[in-house]
């Protein structure tokens, strides 16, 4: 991913003319006319979780860790994956602090609508150039997530009772099942953070986002009730495990892409939504992504 944009520009105000005009508009949108842009179960997962690293809510507070985790939301087209990474960066201690990709994360959440990002945005600083995929573009390098610490069950610890419910049905289901409780709770929490009511723009729908041809394949006739939805879930997962052999970094790919796309490109797809999604899971699960898992059951 590479976007051009502002260069540091020192007292050259013209060339913030554009952008400044854009600052004019949004703030002339009232709050009350103002609204939420909608964002996918994924993705709000990804950035409930990234807030939780933000601001150490159960896990530790780890800015690096909610840079990702901001990324992968904004790797599936998030404007508030974009607003959130500029966000820290304008705000970050120390040489975390970068004003000129912060303007640059800011100015591309605009873009896509989330004019509250600009409330961060600093003209006195020129907007950096995004080059690559993000965390590469904002420095970090390719550390797995894993080596930067996030604590399921810390995590769940400070989620409401009613989702720590659910971990617990997904668990003693996965258990009953033979299957491992890790990774099944892993791919819940990856898809929709222990919603059950949640439902994507494409119609994937309950805790762990089934799209109706998978439910009447493995026989989900109620997909908002978390048990049912939670056995057919595990019912697609077992058989996913079996075609890739125990590899649950192949068996993540498919759950998010397909088992059709995992065919055509003999491994994980190169999308960087199902690279990073399977990165997460593999994370939440408690093994590297780098690493082939043995088997699921």
């Amino acid at each position: 991913m590479k976007h051009r944009v502002h260069p540091h520009p020192g007292s050259d105000l013209p060339r913030f003319f554009p952008f400044l005009l854009l600052l004019i508009a949004a703030a002339s949108v009232s709050p009350a006319r103002a609204e939420p842009l909608a964002e996918a179960p994924r993705v709000v997962a990804a950035l409930e979780q990234g807030r939780a690293a933000e601001m150490g809510k159960g896990v530790g507070k780890n800015l690096q860790l909610a840079i990702r985790l901001y990324c992968d939301a904004a790797a599936m087209g998030s404007p508030e994956g974009f607003s959130r990474i500029g966000r820290v960066l304008a705000t970050a201690p120390g040489n975390m602090r970068n004003p000129g990709m912060a303007n640059a994360y800011l100015a591309m959440a605009a873009s896509l609508g989330n004019d509250e990002a600009l409330q961060y945005y600093d003209p006195r600083h020129g907007n950096a150039e995004i080059e690559g995929d993000c965390p590469a573009s904002v420095g970090m390098g390719p550390t797995d997530v894993a080596e930067l610490g996030f604590d399921v069950d810390a995590y769940l610890s400070k989620q409401p009772l009613a989702k720590q419910r659910i971990a617990s049905l997904i668990r003693k289901v996965a258990a009953k099942n033979n299957m491992d409780p890790r990774f099944a709770l892993a791919i819940a929490m990856a898809e929709s953070n222990l919603d059950p009511t949640a439902v994507s723009p494409k119609n994937a729908q309950g805790l762990m986002q089934l799209i109706p041809a998978t439910q009447e394949r493995f026989g989900v006739t109620r997909p908002f009730d978390p048990e049912q939805n939670v056995k057919g879930a595990l019912a697609y997962i077992r058989w996913l495990d079996k075609r890739f052999a125990g590899d649950w970094r192949l068996v993540a790919a498919a759950y998010n892409a397909g088992e059709g796309a995992v065919d055509r490109h003999n491994g994980i797809p190169p999308y960087a939504e199902t690279q990073q999604y399977v990165r997460r899971v593999m994370h939440f699960s408690g093994m590297s992504a780098k690493k082939r898992a043995t088997t699921l059951m």
